[in-house]
């Protein structure tokens, strides 16, 4: 377990606005004013510290974010897009050239996964899937075209750990990228002190953590943030996925509250991963001894956070994960809707809706059951009231007795 805390850095980044407001000023201007022409012929050629030329280049706002998301995961900088797949797909066109290939974990977001399967070979960028946990098929996947190994801190939806410093190792060993995606597991992993070169996240999720907008960032090195946002070859520059100055201010805002929600996702999680199991049902929780990744991520994280708000578990057939579903948001347990880190119960059927652009074939390879329910547990207060829920529902569909 690792000591470092990452809302003592966010507590610590103070930021006042125009008038000494305790909330930064939001700058709601597309195109920013210079009273010296030769400054703005300088700012097209590099960046001045405090001077803001256009807002797809930078607004103040998102500045601050994306300052505050670098100290979430101790990275020399970051910058915000208007989503999650906006930074995943800036990041890899800027890594990738045409005949280049990227080695992927092949269990990721369906959504990365139909980029890199369907999308990128367009520009004949290549994507060999493996399996990430088996690390000697991830160094016999890299070839001299290989530019990036590409993870989930903990996957979606099978919750497996990334053994991100052997990762890593195998990476620098070929002089070629880890990108990972911590979208899942956001101040309680910190893949930059594991050897992790560049971090994404959807920054929707429990960033956020009101399911109000979609956003997303990059955390790495100052030298990859000003490649991203260079002028005349970035790809979040030239791409243009720029987010509203609105929203970046209500995220900041969010962001301070992620350590008390973290804990309180955790612990309600782990509470029902215990008794699901003790009621023999098969559930899939990094907190669980039975988990796969449990030795693993008690070695990685950081303490004091839990080990996150997702699990799963699995039905058995599609049907009865319907049934299921559509019953516990009859009882009240929460939303049958897709995304995660919402602060009230949310669950879906991955293989019918966030992984389903998986072909069927490689879900089956990857363990990825029809039945599968991936539940991201709520703030909820009274997390046994919930488990009796859950529990009748289970009982109701024939899951346990």
């Amino acid at each position: 377990m690792h000591h470092f805390d990452p809302s003592i850095e966010i507590q610590d980044y103070l930021v006042f606005g125009e008038y000494g407001d305790v909330n930064p000023s939001i700058t709601d201007s597309s195109t920013y004013t210079f009273l010296n022409p030769k400054t703005m012929k300088e700012l097209f050629e590099h960046e001045i510290e405090g001077c803001f030329l256009y807002s797809r280049h930078w607004n103040p706002t998102n500045k601050y974010l994306a300052e505050a998301l670098a100290k979430l995961e101790d990275t020399e900088a970051a910058i915000v897009t208007s989503s999650g797949m906006g930074a995943i797909s800036c990041t890899m066109l800027q890594l990738c050239n045409a005949g280049d290939e990227i080695v992927s974990s092949r269990t990721i977001y369906g959504g990365t996964y139909a980029l890199f399967k369907n999308f990128l070979p367009r520009f004949d960028i290549k994507t060999n899937f493996v399996n990430t946990q088996d690390l000697n098929a991830v160094e016999n996947a890299i070839t001299e075209k290989t530019k990036v190994i590409y993870c989930e801190a903990i996957s979606n939806p099978l919750l497996e750990v990334a053994d991100i410093p052997k990762l890593a190792e195998i990476a620098n060993k070929h002089n070629i990228k880890l990108v990972v995606d911590n979208t899942f597991s956001p101040i309680f992993i910190t893949p930059s002190h594991l050897g992790a070169h560049i971090v994404i996240h959807s920054l929707t999720k429990f960033i956020n953590g009101t399911s109000d907008c979609v956003a997303g960032c990059v955390c790495s090195t100052k030298e990859f943030i000003s490649q991203l946002t260079d002028i005349n070859s970035g790809a979040s520059m030239l791409l243009g996925p720029v987010l509203d100055s609105f929203r970046a201010a209500s995220i900041m805002k969010n962001l301070h509250s992620l350590h008390i929600r973290m804990k309180k996702h955790s612990e309600n999680a782990l509470y029902l991963a215990e008794h699901l199991e003790k009621l023999g049902c098969k559930v899939f929780y990094p907190g669980l001894k039975s988990h796969s990744g449990y030795n693993l991520l008690n070695e990685i994280m950081n303490e004091g956070f839990g080990y996150g708000g997702m699990l799963a578990i699995d039905a058995g057939t599609a049907e009865k994960a319907d049934e299921l579903m559509a019953m516990m948001q009859q009882e009240k347990v929460g939303y049958l809707a897709v995304s995660l880190g919402y602060f009230k119960t949310l669950f879906s059927s991955p293989g019918h809706s966030t992984s389903s652009e998986i072909p069927e074939e490689e879900r089956k390879a990857m363990g990825l059951s029809d039945g599968l329910v991936r539940i991201s547990i709520g703030l909820d207060n009274n997390i046994e009231k919930t488990f009796q829920r859950i529990k009748k529902c289970l009982q109701t569909v024939g899951l346990c007795k």
